[in-house]
């Protein structure tokens, strides 16, 4: 046990590094959009056909949150609703061209940040990083597709 949790505050630890050195690649947009708008967009970006009450469920917020912060980035011109092609009495919630620009650009300074970091590293620990992330992401995707998979039989056998 106290192997995983040595692992545990290793990964906990390398988090605030990574958000040391990835938070200031936001550059001049840190004053526009918080992380949490960020993270919205990202997720809005891969997920084209997104309506309002999905996107609350994807947050864990109830939908009139959703909404608020679907006001706020649509106020910057981050954000549009568009009548879903399929359903008119649904709404849609798609980034803007402007938003595709500033998350395009954040994440070249993001790399940049990190390409500077990892050429102080070692290539071995370089390659090893690598193999022990991309481990790490598709560890954490089952569990929240498992999760998901949980949350939907329970609905169903609520209904």
């Amino acid at each position: 046990m106290q192997r995983s949790v040595n692992a545990a505050e290793s990964i906990e630890a390398a988090a605030e590094s990574l958000a040391t050195v990835l938070d200031p690649a936001r550059g001049d947009h840190a004053l526009r959009v918080s992380p949490t708008q960020l993270r919205v967009l990202t997720w809005l970006r891969s997920h084209p056909q997104t309506n309002v009450n999905g996107l609350a469920e994807s947050l864990g917020v109830g939908p009139s949150s959703a909404s608020r912060l679907c006001d706020r980035l649509e106020a910057l011109g981050l954000l549009r609703r568009v009548a879903d092609p399929r359903d008119r009495r649904e709404v849609q919630v798609q980034v803007t061209t402007e938003a595709e620009q500033l998350l395009t650009q954040i994440s070249r300074n993001r790399q940049r940040a990190l390409e500077q970091v990892l050429a102080r590293m070692p290539e071995a620990s370089r390659q090893e990083l690598a193999r022990s992330l991309t481990a790490f992401r598709v560890a954490a995707d089952a569990l929240s597709d498992a999760a998901i998979e949980q949350a939907e039989n329970g609905e169903r056998r609520s209904a």
